[in-house]
């Protein structure tokens, strides 16, 4: 008979943490058989596992010298079930089970017993390096499974298809309970069985998260060491914790889970939000990524399209059409005291390019000054405008009517697209973009612990380049809350990064800072969003928009946008841009004599033209 009172208990960290975790065995036994229990982690996330483990242990005092120092254990995942031996049960037979395979030690949890001749029939592997080293039908299931990996030739679980891992724990579920966690040192699956005999619990702790103390009959959970203050986790398992807002899985539920995120989930419990939640566009990712694939395929190998705006109809003949927007930037300066002499920089054009075009553009001052256009050092149209005559009060204002166009995605799998962290550039090319390279100047600490929180999204993405960008796009839009007023242009990234709230240009901010940190240019851009005149995501059209563009080789520039988890799309009306805010803003200036005390006013109104 097995451990069917045993608990599991299965972390996922975004960076290597010490969690503390203590399990309660009591000091007299209930029951007929011993209670052990069993921990398994890999240190400094090295591809080897630790397993520490005791089929039959009394009371606290063997695990606690078996576990004296949890501030030197560092690792991303952890595996631990408490009371979890039986009668007979010998080390090699107590769970966490751990493997070595392809170059890599996997780990394995199972809480519940499994029809061990069925279970024989199912694994048909005879390999000897998949024979099991104890008699139980938990190891039997691990064996089972590495051999349904080999059988794939995969070499880790993120090179199985989602839908294939869940077809082989199903094909585990009806030999009775199979609550299982697997992984191979970066990512973990957890299933739910059908005829689980306890109920599995998940949550997500995101920082500033205050709940680091977790407790129940079986285990104290203590994730407060202060190097982790900042981390992410996610938490399974059956124990029911008195602290916290748990999920509960469902029967036959898979979580895939890398980094401290659920990369994959068969059975959502609530519907993820759009990416376009904030922004309230009118048009869905969905929409817009199936028409610029139709773009794609309807000009294949023999033509080449140099003007995208020529690209006018999708392959099933219906329109592919611009959208037009009229724009209106109003700035009000008012003084105490008159303005003797100032000058000021205006960058309020849209940009003209391939993919969108400025019907008109006219600026207008209300006090009559010096006037001098030209192109700034990152491209920007700007003017420069100088003062002399007094004044109290200030007015520039900029319409605008503007095109943006469709365009076709980006073909990543071809030979000189690079696809993979870290990038390779030539000399020159890392010169040029060196302004975009050189991440903000802060304490070494902060920009270490920055760049150990950019890491954690490459590894949980196996170093894939767009993936990686993508998902800390996303993750900013998720875990960080959007408050008006909540900051200013003196807030750093690292103070994004703790406090997780701000606005739009300090997402920008803190998404190029951690591109930067992987040597991945980035720079700041600012321009307009329109938000289908949504009062919820109103403040957004308000003012001014902020989003970050990536250069990518053999690509160019693309845009991200972190408030809204979105890549730029015919929403976003783009005007300056730069290496921060600075080179990018709006309207700047200097006052030379007078002004006292100032008051500022914004108003942006945009407004989408149909034919």
């Amino acid at each position: 008979m097995s451990d069917i009172t045993a608990d599991i208990l299965t972390l996922s960290f975004d960076s290597p943490s010490s969690p503390s975790i203590e399990l309660k065995l009591p000091e007299q036994l209930q029951t007929s058989h011993p209670l052990g229990w069993g921990i398994a982690f890999y240190p400094n996330d090295h591809q080897a596992a630790v397993v520490k483990k005791d089929p039959a242990a009394r009371g606290m005092e063997v695990q606690m010298d078996a576990l004296s120092d949890w501030a030197n254990f560092r690792s991303t995942v952890y595996f631990c079930k408490a009371q979890g031996a039986a009668r007979g049960y010998t080390h090699h037979e107590t769970q966490p089970f751990s493997r070595s395979f392809a170059g890599q030690d996997w780990i394995f949890l199972h809480n519940g017993d499994l029809d061990k001749p069925k279970l024989r029939q199912l694994h048909k592997d005879k390999s000897r390096f998949l024979e099991p080293l104890g008699k139980t039908d938990s190891e039997l299931a691990f064996c089972y499974l590495l051999g349904k990996v080999m059988e794939t030739e995969a070499r880790k679980l993120a090179d199985v298809p989602n839908e294939t891992l869940l077809g082989w724990f199903e094909q585990l579920d009806p030999l009775g309970s199979a609550d299982i966690s697997i992984s191979d040192g970066t990512t973990t699956a957890v299933f739910c069985g059908t005829q689980s005999v306890k109920k599995l619990y998940y949550t997500r702790l995101t920082p500033p998260d205050p709940q680091r103390v977790f407790n129940s009959e079986s285990a104290l959970l203590y994730i407060g060491d202060p190097r982790d203050t900042y981390h992410t986790s996610l938490i399974v398992t059956s124990c029911k914790f008195d602290a916290g807002s748990w999920l509960s899985m469902q029967p036959g539920q898979l979580l895939i889970i890398r980094r401290g995120a659920i990369i994959w989930n068969s059975k959502p419990s609530v519907q993820q939000p759009t990416p376009f939640a904030r922004a309230g566009t009118s048009q869905t990712p969905e929409t817009f990524a199936r028409q610029q694939a139709m773009q794609t395929q309807a000009f294949t190998t023999h033509q080449s399209i140099v003007n995208i705006r020529s690209i006018t109809r999708s392959q099933d003949g219906s329109p592919l059409v611009y959208r037009m927007f009229d724009i209106s930037h109003l700035t009000e300066y008012e003084y105490s005291e008159p303005v003797e002499h100032s000058t000021h920089t205006f960058r309020l054009q849209p940009v003209e390019d391939p993919t969108q075009e400025v019907v008109n553009a006219v600026v207008t001052v209300s006090t009559e000054g010096e006037e001098i256009r030209y192109e700034d050092e990152f491209g920007n149209q700007s003017i420069h405008y100088s003062l002399n005559a007094p004044y109290k009060k200030l007015s520039i204002e900029c319409k605008s009517r503007v095109k943006v166009f469709a365009s076709p995605p980006d073909d990543h799998s071809l030979s000189q697209r690079q696809s993979s962290i870290p990038l390779v550039w030539m000399p020159w090319a890392r010169q040029m973009m060196t302004p975009y390279l050189l991440p903000e100047e802060l304490p070494e600490t902060e920009l270490r612990e920055l760049t150990d929180y950019a890491m954690s999204f490459v590894e949980r993405n196996g170093y894939h380049l767009m993936e990686t960008l993508r998902d800390m796009n996303l993750s900013i839009y998720r875990d960080y809350k959007y408050v008006s007023g909540s900051t200013s242009l003196n807030t750093t990234p690292f103070e994004v990064y703790t406090n997780r709230h701000g606005v739009c240009q300090d997402f920008a901010n803190l998404l190029i800072c951690m591109a930067r940190l992987l040597s991945i240019p980035a720079r700041y851009r600012m321009g307009y969003i329109y938000t289908g005149m949504n009062y919820e995501n109103k403040i957004q059209s308000d003012a001014s928009h902020a989003w970050v563009e990536i250069y990518l080789p053999y690509v160019g520039w693309r845009g991200f946008d972190p408030t809204n988890g979105c890549m730029v799309n015919q929403d976003h009306i783009r005007v300056a841009c730069g290496r921060n805010y600075r080179d990018a803003t709006p309207t700047s200036g200097t006052i030379f004599k007078g002004g006292g005390t100032e008051k500022l006013a914004v108003r942006v109104k945009i407004k989408e033209v149909t034919a």
